[in-house]
């Protein structure tokens, strides 16, 4: 028998919820471990998902601009090549740097590491592969993984979800995306631009489905521009592979055939094995576990992350993990789910913050809206980057900022902003009264504050 160990706080999942949490507990003083099945540390958003993606989105828009788009700067590119397998390697890389900068971390604020399966025994008892470890505080951040589909048959090659999407060994001549949120939309977008023929097929008549309305119809205009081809409102009952290809069935449609399938419909709970019940953990109808506000999912126990649903982002699962943490240690822990940034990292960028308009309208919020173009703008323009726009949503009779959308370059950079001000109880006129640099694209969020209280200066 295995000695037993102890903590004041032990921590399943090393993800971005469960790695801050450990962090920011024995940062305030909390005797942490952190339990972690992966070998690397950072969950499904460092290994997997954020941070891969987003190298590859980098590193395939520099190859198409370099054979696209270039010649309007005055700077000729002629026989531009792809190496897929050093924009593979450096994407491997960035991974490995973020991750074992993760065990630093760990190993500078003293969080114990078990490598190893985590289930619950009971109230404040833990087993990692037969090792019991005591703790009477424990935090469940186990994240999610990709939910399947009915009918469609993965194979984990050509036909696989979002972690065999990136890194195939070749460009498919022809892909099919099942799915046109931010996961798909992002990967279809990478291989589309190293050379596939891609085709986004989505159960609903929109894509980017959470985002405002608005900026969604002009997403798909601009995808469309860029040669991605949609099949909306299209229910797929089956994806399988026959000889050597994949054949994805729609109802009512004919059947599409591609040289590989992405599954992008979304993530499901990650609870299988963690015997949850033991320590009198529920689940909801849809298997996330059951919280209160401050997170509490039976007595001594915790849970942070996608584990608990709502937005199922990297940063969300960070600023739980961390305002619980800060709980258990005494102190004053913050969290506002209704200001939580969400980004497609596309080009252009999708970027929102708070209420859509179709929200305000369904609950009878009255309202008001600034929406200014980045076409005008004079930074963007420099870039060459002057599609999409920023709305701005407020309160009509208060001008309390309720929602901001943005769809143009770095959105997900210039959201920033605006959930700084909102967590702040900003109004439009309080944005539009700010100095905001020039030439810069944060003055188009600016001119749409302007427009929402008053007129647009340069409108």
């Amino acid at each position: 028998m295995s000695e037993i160990k102890k903590h004041d706080l032990v921590v399943i999942g090393a993800g971005p919820g469960g790695y801050a949490a450990a962090i920011r507990a024995a940062q305030l003083g909390l005797d942490t471990a952190c339990v972690e099945k992966e070998s690397r540390l950072g969950g499904t958003c460092l290994r997997v998902g954020c941070i891969p993606s987003k190298a590859l989105l980098e590193s395939s828009e520099k190859y198409a601009e370099a054979c696209h788009g270039l010649a309007v700067h005055g700077v000729k590119v002629k026989g531009a090549e792809l190496d897929l397998g050093a924009m593979m390697d450096r994407k491997d890389g960035i991974v490995t740097t973020l991750t074992d900068g993760i065990a630093g971390l760990f190993k500078a604020n003293k969080v114990t590491h078990y490598k190893g399966t985590a289930s619950l025994d009971g109230p404040g008892r833990v087993l990692v592969d037969g090792q019991v470890i005591l703790a009477d505080k424990i935090i469940i951040a186990t994240g999610s993984s990709s939910a399947p589909l009915p009918g469609v048959e993965t194979d984990g090659d050509i036909i696989g979800d979002s972690t065999a999407a990136l890194a195939w060994p070749e460009v498919p001549k022809k892909l099919i995306v099942i799915g046109a949120g931010y996961i798909g939309l992002e990967l279809g977008s990478v291989w589309s631009r190293l050379g596939s023929e891609v085709t986004m097929v989505e159960y609903l008549k929109r894509i980017v489905p959470g985002t405002d309305g608005e900026i969604a119809r002009v997403a798909l205009q601009l995808f469309k521009k860029q040669g991605l081809a949609f099949e909306l409102g299209a229910k797929v009952t089956g994806a399988r592979v026959k000889d050597g290809q994949a054949v994805v069935e729609i109802e009512g449609r004919e059947p599409l055939i591609a040289d590989r399938v992405l599954l992008a419909v979304g993530r499901r709970p990650h609870t299988e094995g963690l015997e949850l019940a033991s320590a009198g953990v529920a689940l909801d109808e849809r298997g996330f576990i059951k919280v209160d506000a401050h997170h509490l999912a039976a007595p001594g126990v915790w849970a942070v992350g996608d584990v608990v649903g709502g937005l199922l982002l990297a940063h969300k699962a960070t600023e739980e993990g961390v305002a619980v943490a800060e709980r258990l240690a005494g102190t004053a822990g913050h969290f506002d789910p209704n200001i939580i940034p969400a980004v497609c990292y596309t080009d252009p960028e999708i970027a929102g913050v708070g209420r859509t308009e179709e929200e305000l309208k369904d609950h009878g919020v009255p309202y008001k809206k600034g929406v200014y173009i980045f076409r005008s703008n004079g930074r963007a323009m420099a870039l060459d980057r002057v599609d999409g726009r920023v709305k701005i949503l407020a309160h009509k009779e208060t001008d309390r900022v309720l929602g901001v959308h943005i769809i143009g370059p770095r959105a997900g950079d210039l959201i920033a902003e605006a959930a700084a001000a909102m967590a702040f109880g900003a109004s439009a006129e309080d944005i539009g009264r700010v100095c905001h640099a020039h030439p810069t694209l944060a003055e188009v969020v600016k001119e749409a504050a302007l427009a929402a209280y008053d007129r647009p200066l340069h409108g």
